[in-house]
């Protein structure tokens, strides 16, 4: 995949106010720690993770995402009205039915012929989105489309903790440690095809590869499962040391079809983005991939794992920081559940 007239015009984000740290989690699981006789400490040890972010009960996803929305269309100086396309990519959504995008098109003021829907593909959802609305710029179906997404990790987190106080052995706790690295928030990517004065130049999307290791599948599951007594009830868990290992393996075979397809060399790489799983998995792709760790950027260690959110919201953070400059090589690295790796190449 190559483009010659995308952009990523502008970014917008919502963090989320609830500041969650490891160690409240971990008080809060005193009891098993206490069976099992963990140390305290565990949780950022394992992943490196201090603090993450949790909406306030009840908060509405749509919210979070139109919030979101509009500081991407205000940072471009670009109209709702003017949008071909709007795409929800997060993995929560407010309903089954309809798309969660149409809540936050509404919100938004977007309508009449743009094509609005929702998108899922576990942590790869946004960037899954930035390729469907960049083919539609590419083949000048539209000129603008946003992308956007929000997540949240109070919920699961809530079912996930009393379901290990309920149980209070080993298993439960090993299949449970990916899902206390959830974190919260919202985010949103403007895609256009140059033509809009106010918002400058943008950030040229060079083009991306997908792999896909669809056998490994069931390495974690979130989802509503039966209980036994004709109830449903929401579980999650995670086959936190293979999903790693396969990952790692997937992202290397991306990496590798990535290089020649964007036409870039490894070291000519300025900077990468990664999704934001925790320090483990941070080491093991950097060490694969042979990235220098200085040529990173993360945001786990304060906002955990926001699922998609977290990729093009750490790269928000970094423009922010001037930590990606002008005329740089960016590659964004995104391995989801499933297996999927996309990577995508962006001139900054």
């Amino acid at each position: 995949m190559n483009y010659r007239t995308v952009n990523l015009a502008a970014f917008g984000y919502e963090l989320a106010p609830v500041v969650v740290t490891s160690a409240e989690l971990e008080a809060r699981l005193e009891p098993l720690y206490r069976k099992l006789r963990f140390v305290p400490g565990q949780l950022q040890a394992l992943t490196g993770i201090r603090e993450r972010r949790w909406w306030e009960p009840e908060y509405p996803l749509s919210r979070g995402a139109i919030a979101a929305g509009q500081k991407a269309l205000a940072a471009a100086g670009i109209a709702a009205a003017e949008l071909g396309a709007l795409v929800y990519a997060g993995v929560c959504r407010e309903q089954f039915e309809p798309a969660t995008a149409c809540r936050v098109a509404a919100g938004l003021g977007i309508g009449g012929d743009a094509v609005v829907y929702d998108l899922s593909n576990a942590c790869l959802g946004v960037l899954n989105g930035i390729l469907d609305v960049a083919n539609r710029i590419e083949l000048g179906q539209i000129r603008a489309g946003l992308v956007v997404s929000c997540e949240s990790a109070r919920e699961i987190n809530e079912l996930t903790i009393a379901a290990m106080l309920e149980r209070c052995d080993m298993e439960q706790f090993a299949g449970s440690l990916a899902t206390l690295t959830g974190g919260s928030g919202a985010v949103a990517v403007l895609l256009t095809d140059g033509s809009f004065p106010a918002a400058g130049a943008g950030h040229r999307l060079v083009g991306g590869v997908t792999r896909a290791a669809p056998e490994h599948h069931r390495l974690c599951l979130w989802g509503i499962t039966p209980d036994g007594s004709g109830k449903f009830r929401q579980t999650m868990t995670t086959d936190a040391v293979n999903v790693m290992n396969y990952g790692v393996e997937l992202g290397r075979r991306t990496w590798e079809a990535f290089l020649p397809a964007v036409g870039w060399q490894a070291g000519e790489v300025d900077r990468v983005i990664c999704h934001q799983v925790g320090s483990a998995h941070q080491s093991a792709i950097l060490k694969t991939l042979e990235i220098p760790l200085d040529k990173d950027f993360t945001t786990y260690e304060f906002l955990g794992n926001m699922g998609t959110v977290s990729l093009p919201l750490t790269a928000a953070l970094a423009d922010e920081r001037e930590m990606l400059l002008p005329g740089e090589r960016v590659a964004f690295l995104g391995i989801g559940s499933g297996l999927n790796c996309l990577m995508l190449g962006v001139e900054w």
